[in-house]
């Protein structure tokens, strides 16, 4: 294993212990000043954000973090390193607790991070967009979720 790879395993082993602890100061000066976020679907949080500030507030801040109950949501409840070269790290992550509209908000997560400098430059992210509406939204579907029948494993 290259140095290079190591220390950027290392970086987003640290990225999911700070989501886990709820650190987001320290998950913040993880990434650099003009990371871009880009995210799967059609939700009002999708789409690419550029910027630290933009990515932090209005996607984190507002778009998820605050449509959560605070102090009883856990993101990164769970998380595996699925692969990893010199220049990015492929994770999945498991998460959840409540959504202040009362619903349930058990969402697993997809993430290509893109490493540059020992900093986070781009974040891909990969997960249920249905549960984003419910949850996040307050925009449930017209069929409510399914609860899953077999276990996801990683």
């Amino acid at each position: 294993m290259t140095t290079q790879r190591a220390d950027n395993i290392a970086l987003i082993e640290h990225y999911y212990d700070c989501l886990g602890s709820g650190d987001f100061e320290a998950l913040a000066g993880l990434h650099s000043d003009d990371v871009a976020f880009n995210m799967l679907g059609s939700t009002p949080v999708s789409g690419r954000w550029e910027g630290k500030a933009e990515c932090f507030g209005p996607i984190v801040a507002d778009g998820v973090v605050g449509k959560l109950r605070p102090g009883e949501f856990r993101f990164s409840k769970k998380w595996r390193i699925m692969c990893a070269d010199d220049d990015r790290v492929v994770g999945i992550m498991q998460g959840g607790g409540p959504g202040l509209n009362g619903e349930l908000y058990e969402q697993t997560y997809c993430q290509i991070f893109t490493i540059e400098g020992g900093k986070i430059v781009e974040l891909h992210e990969f997960y249920d967009t249905a549960l984003v509406e419910l949850v996040l939204n307050d925009n449930p579907t017209r069929k409510p979720p399914t609860p899953q029948q077999r276990a996801f494993r990683f």
